[in-house]
Formats: C-alpha cells, sequence, structure tokens
C-alpha cells in the first residue's frame, strides 16, 4: 500500500456537502397527534375557509356538532376562520381522537404563519399531545388486567 505524503502547505481534499433544499411548496405542512390518531394538515393560503378531510368535507365526514366547532375552533379563537383553506389526512383511531389530532394540526399550521398565537392556544391546549396509548394485554389475562373469572369447582 502506497501512501501518498501531505506536504506542509497543501491542504487535504475535502467531500462537498450536498445542500438539500427544501421544495417549493404553496402550503404549510404539519402534523397533529392524539392517541393512535396521526392527522397530515396542509394549509392553503389565500382560501375561503374549505376544510377537507380525508376527500370529503368535514361537514360530511363528521356529523356532530360538537366535533365540527372543535376542528374549527383554533380558527375561531385567532379570527381567521374565511382566511385558509386546510386538506387534512388522518388516519388512525375514532372519531374523537381524529377530531383532536385535526384540531392540533390546524393549531401548528397557524403557529407557523404567525408564532403569537401560542399565547392563545397553549391554555386552550391545543398544543397538548395526548399520548396515551391502549395498554398491552399480559399473557394469562383476557385483557390488559382483567383476570379469568374465579372458579371453585
Amino acid at each position: 500500500m502506497i501512501k501518498k505524503k501531505i506536504e506542509k502547505d497543501e491542504k487535504p481534499i475535502q467531500a462537498v456537502k450536498s445542500v438539500k433544499s427544501e421544495p417549493k411548496r404553496d402550503y404549510i405542512y404539519a402534523v397533529g397527534r392524539r392517541k393512535s390518531s396521526i392527522a397530515r394538515v396542509r394549509l392553503y393560503k389565500n382560501g375561503e375557509g374549505k376544510i377537507t378531510v380525508n376527500n370529503k368535507s368535514y361537514d360530511e365526514y363528521f356529523p356532530y356538532f360538537e366535533w365540527k366547532d372543535m376542528i374549527v375552533a383554533p380558527l375561531v379563537a385567532t379570527g381567521m376562520l374565511k382566511d385558509f383553506n386546510f386538506t387534512v389526512r388522518v388516519r388512525g383511531g375514532g372519531f374523537k381522537g381524529q377530531v383532536v389530532a385535526i384540531r392540533s394540526g390546524i393549531s401548528r399550521t397557524l403557529l407557523k404563519i404567525d408564532e403569537n398565537f401560542r399565547k392563545t392556544f397553549k391554555p386552550l391546549g391545543f398544543l397538548t399531545v395526548d399520548s396515551r396509548q391502549k395498554e398491552r394485554k399480559k399473557p394469562g389475562l383476557k385483557r390488559a388486567r382483567r383476570a379469568p373469572q374465579w372458579q371453585k369447582r
């Protein structure tokens, strides 16, 4: 093996790092989570207030008024109900978990627009991640903690 001796004046050749540039997008992206629900939210500027969840209108996807109000709560709190359009892809969990995940995702996209909204969202709990998961089943039990019914005979 032949090694080239580096002279004092020579500098070793360094590899050029490739700079990965973020692609130009016309939306702002954020993720909201609750339990096992994950919502990927895209905020489009210059909108008219449309919210699309899994290629359906959010009115059609969520039938109850409570859930609809929870989704638009960050927009109502900031007074931006008709300023943006949102498209949401949500997976996992039940409807309530999906609603809170969407609310969290919408809040996070609005935070990327204006960091001062944190003062509004934090006391309302829109930024809190509920990370509870279902406890795993233990061997010898019917569920996580439910023991089989005791039989005398």
